[in-house]
């Protein structure tokens, strides 16, 4: 309930949500396939089985290496009727934003030495260089879903795609919007929905955070640049 309070993240259900869930799924997926927005694999990759669908259960997992060591909350939705899509968006998107973020995207310790080392030989390096880092507090619990949304759009657009292997993008919002707009769970014998952000153990989740964090970045990177700073994550 603490957790509940200071993030506003979840608010409580007086029914369990499994089956108006599960309805709207193939409800939206017999749309798009009807309208032939999807092809057949893809439609039968993320329609859910009925006899195979369970409620998603909330746990927290404490974070030891942070200060005041928070608890990070956990989705367990392996099985939920939005599952298949979550999978399926990750997939589908995932390589696109690794493909147009590579430049600002630090692979390992080996990555970043270099880097470091070419800013030194082109003489950027001074002694009044300072190197910072920073740490985003619940990002995925606090991510404004109707605003990650508009940015995933802006995103796909402003990179050219119209469509994605096939899917047009307004099926692709229609399909991120249930997924984040649908994350149902039990915790402790009572049923609750999340209203911010995403859930921690839904494959999308990681996806959407890190579009929604490209938009933040792309107006930064630009301003580094202009200076020959850099910049990675």
């Amino acid at each position: 309930d603490a957790y509940r309070q200071k993030t506003g993240a979840y608010v409580e259900l007086e029914t369990d949500p499994l089956w108006p869930v599960f309805d709207k799924v193939v409800h939206l997926l017999n749309d798009l396939r009807s309208k032939k927005h999807i092809l057949a694999w893809q439609f039968n990759r993320m329609m859910p089985k009925r006899d195979k669908v369970e409620l998603a259960y909330l746990y927290f997992v404490p974070k030891p290496h942070k200060e005041g060591t928070p608890l990070r909350p956990i989705v367990s939705s392996m099985n939920m009727p939005t599952t298949g899509i979550s999978k399926f968006l990750d997939r589908l998107l995932r390589p696109l934003f690794d493909k147009h973020v590579r430049s600002i995207t630090i692979i390992d310790g080996v990555d970043l030495i270099r880097r470091l080392e070419t800013y030194a030989a082109n003489g950027y390096l001074k002694p009044t260089t300072h190197l910072c880092t920073f740490d985003i507090t619940d990002l995925y619990t606090t991510l404004p879903q109707k605003e990650s949304l508009n940015i995933l759009t802006e995103f796909l657009l402003e990179h050219g795609y119209r469509k994605v292997n096939g899917v047009p993008i307004d099926a692709i919002r229609k399909l991120a919007r249930l997924v984040i707009t649908e994350n149902v769970f039990t915790y402790e014998k009572k049923f609750y929905r999340q209203v911010v952000g995403g859930a921690m153990g839904s494959a999308f989740t990681l996806t959407l955070a890190n579009i929604f964090m490209w938009k933040w970045e792309k107006e930064f990177v630009q301003r580094q640049a202009s200076s020959n700073e850099i910049y990675g994550r």
